[in-house]
C-alpha cells in the first residue's frame, strides 16, 4: 500500500515536471517563432522595400513601441543615453554645470548651477557661446553643443564666450567635474520654531543629505515642527525612500513591501539604522506631481501615524522599476513589482493611462477603492490612486497671463537684463523690486509677445465663436460688445492689475541670477501660501 502511494506520488511529481517543462518549451517556441517572423520581415524590407531603410532605427522604434504597450515606465535605454541613466540614479554627470538655450543662430548660457565649474569660471545666464574647442557653435543644434560640454571629469573644454556684462569676448578653459545635483534643494528655519527641508529627488546618498540638514535644524532648541516638502518630487531610488523614513521611526520598522512575479522582487523593506528623531512633529507636503518614492515616504509616515500629510492627492505610481542589462551596453528599465505601504495598500492608480491634463489621478469611484487602517491610531486610509492627504490644501493659483510670462520666458529674459545692469542685490529673503523698477519692467514687457488674455477673456472668445456658428452673433452684438469692454484687458492693464501676482514671480527669477536655485527657493518661500498654512495646521499626532 505504501509502495503504491509512493508510485502515485512519484508519478504525480513527474507529470508536474513534464507539464512545467512543456509550458516552458511552449513559451520558448512562441518567442522563437515570433522572432523568426520578425527577422523574415526585416529581410524582406531590406531586400525589397522601394526606399532605403535604416534597419537599426526601425528595430529601435519597434522595441520602443513594444515597451510602450506595457506601461509608461518600462523603457529601453540605448548605449548613447547611459549618461541620462546615471543622472537619473545618481543625480550626477560629467560636465561643467550649465544649461544652454538656442535663440536663432546663437547659443546662450541659460542657467548656471551653484558650486560647479561653470560657476567657478563666472559664466552667467546671457553669456553668448561663440565656439567650443575652437568650433563655431552657431551652425550646430543645441543638443550637439550640450554634448560637447559634457565629458569625463578632469578633462578640459575650451569656450570662446562673449560676456553679457561688458560685452568682452574671451577664451575660457574649464575643467569638467562630476556635477552633482543634491536631492535637498533648500533647508532652513521658516521662523523661530518651524524647520523646512525641500527634497526634489531620491538619488544615491540623497537620504544622507536629508539627515545632515535635519541634524543642523535640530541644533535650534526652539524647533518644534518640521516640514518635509515633497511637492513636485517625481521619485527615484526605493532604498533612499526607506532611508528617509528611517530618520523618523524606530529601527526595524517596516516601511514598504514589493510584490512581483519573480521571488527576488518580493520582499519587505525595514529600517536598519537608528532614527534621528521619533518625536519631532512632522508635516509632509505633497501634490499631484509627488510620485513613486515620494509616495512611499508619505504613505509610510501616514500609515505609521508618524506625520501629518498635507496638500493634494499624489500622482499614484505604485510600480517598482529595475535596471537590467540587455547586451551591447544597452539597458532596459523594467517594471518588476508593485509596492505596498505598511498598512497593505497599493497606491498605483487603477488605470495609469487615464490621467488629468497635469498627469494626476482622475476621479476614482468609491467602489474601486479599499479601506485600510493606520497602524497606531486605526485611522481609515484608502488605496486605488495615490496618497490622499490628511489635510487638503488648495494649490496656489496663478492666472493665465502670469503663467504665460513664466513659460514664455518673458520673466527669465528680463531677469537677465536686470542682472546685466545691476552688480548685486539684497539677500534672497529681503530682495524686492521698487515701484519704479516694476514700472520699467512693464514698459519693457508690453512690447513682448505673450498671450495676455485672462481665462475669462478666453472663454468670452469661445462664446463669440459659438454665437457666430449658431448665427446669433448679430442678434447679440450690442450685448457682446458691452461684455467685451468689461472682460478684455490690454497687456498694460494686465501687467499693472496683476502686480501682486507677477512681481513676486519676477523677483524669484532675478534672485536666481544672483543666488542660484537655492536662493530662488528662499525667495519662493516668502510667497508660498501652502507652506504658510503647513506651518500652522493642526497635527494628527
Amino acid at each position: 500500500m505504501i509502495f503504491k502511494r509512493i508510485l502515485t506520488t512519484t508519478a504525480t511529481i513527474g507529470l508536474l515536471f513534464i507539464s512545467l517543462n512543456l509550458g516552458a518549451q511552449s513559451q520558448s517556441f512562441k518567442i522563437g517563432k515570433s522572432l523568426e517572423v520578425q527577422k523574415n520581415v526585416l529581410n524582406e524590407i531590406d531586400m525589397l522595400y522601394v526606399d532605403s531603410v535604416n534597419l537599426d532605427s526601425l528595430i529601435l522604434q519597434a522595441t520602443m513601441v513594444m515597451l510602450e504597450s506595457l506601461d509608461p515606465y518600462t523603457v529601453f535605454i540605448p548605449d548613447e543615453d547611459r549618461e541620462s541613466l546615471e543622472l537619473l540614479t545618481t543625480g550626477s554627470y560629467g560636465g561643467i554645470g550649465a544649461i544652454i538655450r538656442k535663440e536663432g543662430p546663437n547659443i546662450f548660457i541659460s542657467e548656471v548651477h551653484e558650486n560647479t565649474p561653470a560657476a567657478k569660471a563666472n559664466l552667467h545666464d546671457g553669456d553668448l557661446i561663440i565656439a567650443i574647442n575652437g568650433e563655431l557653435v552657431a551652425p550646430l543644434p543645441v543638443e550637439e553643443c550640450s554634448a560637447k560640454m559634457k565629458g569625463t571629469p578632469g578633462t578640459d573644454v575650451l569656450f570662446t564666450v562673449k560676456r553679457l556684462r561688458g560685452g568682452d569676448t574671451t577664451d575660457l578653459k574649464i575643467t569638467r567635474e562630476k556635477v552633482h545635483f543634491p536631492d535637498v534643494l533648500y533647508a532652513g528655519m521658516l521662523n523661530d520654531s518651524v524647520g523646512y527641508i525641500r527634497v526634489t529627488g531620491f538619488t544615491v546618498d540623497g537620504a544622507k543629505d536629508v539627515k545632515m540638514e535635519l541634524l543642523k535644524l535640530k541644533e535650534n532648541t526652539n524647533l518644534n515642527r518640521l516640514i518635509l516638502d515633497l511637492r513636485g518630487n517625481g521619485g527615484g531610488l526605493l532604498d533612499e525612500a526607506v532611508e528617509i523614513v528611517s530618520l523618523f521611526v524606530p529601527k526595524k520598522t517596516k516601511v514598504v513591501s514589493s510584490k512581483g512575479k519573480v521571488s527576488h522582487f518580493r520582499r519587505d523593506y525595514f529600517t536598519v539604522n537608528e532614527p534621528v528623531d521619533t518625536l519631532l512633529p512632522l508635516v509632509v507636503m505633497v501634490n499631484s506631481a509627488s510620485a513613486s518614492s515620494s509616495e512611499i515616504v508619505a504613505g509610510a509616515l501616514q500609515d505609521l501615524d508618524r506625520a501629518t500629510i498635507v496638500g493634494s492627492r499624489t500622482f499614484g505610481k505604485g510600480l517598482v522599476q529595475s535596471i537590467r542589462d540587455v547586451g551591447y551596453n544597452n539597458t532596459i528599465k523594467i517594471t518588476t513589482a508593485k509596492y505596498y505601504t505598511p498598512s497593505g495598500r497599493c497606491v498605483q492608480a487603477i488605470d495609469y493611462s487615464q490621467r488629468n491634463e497635469d498627469g494626476s489621478v482622475g476621479s476614482i469611484p468609491d467602489s474601486l477603492t479599499m479601506p485600510f487602517k493606520t497602524l497606531l491610531k486605526g485611522r481609515t486610509v484608502y488605496d486605488g490612486g495615490g496618497i490622499t492627504p490628511d489635510i487638503k490644501l488648495e494649490p496656489q493659483f496663478y492666472s493665465r497671463p502670469a503663467l504665460a510670462l513664466v513659460y514664455g520666458e518673458v520673466l527669465h529674459q528680463y531677469s537677465t537684463l536686470y542682472f546685466r545692469d545691476h552688480d548685486s542685490i539684497a539677500s534672497p529673503s529681503e530682495f524686492e523690486l521698487t515701484e519704479l523698477e516694476y514700472d520699467n519692467f512693464v514698459k519693457w514687457a508690453v512690447e513682448k509677445e505673450f498671450d495676455h488674455r485672462t481665462a475669462t477673456e478666453v472663454e468670452f472668445d469661445k462664446l463669440i465663436e459659438i454665437a457666430k456658428k449658431e448665427s446669433l452673433h448679430s442678434l447679440m452684438n450690442e450685448e457682446l460688445e458691452q461684455l467685451g469692454n468689461v472682460v478684455k484687458m490690454s497687456k498694460l492693464d494686465v501687467l499693472k492689475t496683476r502686480i501682486e501676482e507677477i512681481k513676486p514671480l519676477l523677483e524669484e527669477e532675478i534672485v536666481n541670477r544672483y543666488y542660484f536655485q537655492r536662493g530662488k527657493m528662499e525667495s519662493v518661500l516668502r510667497n508660498d501660501i501652502q507652506v504658510k498654512k503647513a506651518s500652522v495646521v493642526e497635527l494628527i499626532n
